[in-house]
């Protein structure tokens, strides 16, 4: 995801976490598709974390997604280009 980025570039993130596995109302249904703080800062160290939260909330999206659920949203940005010296 961070080598298709522009410099400058957003990524988005929204995703479960493994507190999901208690309820049923929707997402992975094993804890190594689920994402932790951790490792999302693990992953996307190259990146300028904005925004890193953990919440839950109920869904109201459809038959799959329904009830209430264990979130994490990402927001980070790709660095810009260090300017090329004259």
């Amino acid at each position: 995801m961070q080598r298709t980025l522009a410099p400058g570039g957003l990524l988005l993130l929204h995703g479960f976490t493994p507190a999901q596995l208690a309820y049923r109302s929707g997402g992975p249904p094993c804890a190594e598709l689920l994402y932790t703080p951790e490792l999302l800062h693990e992953a996307f160290a190259g990146l300028e974390i904005m925004r890193l939260e953990e919440y839950e909330c109920e869904l109201q999206e459809g038959t799959g997604h329904v009830g209430r659920a264990a979130l994490i949203d990402l927001v980070a940005r790709r660095p810009r280009a260090a300017p090329v010296a004259a």
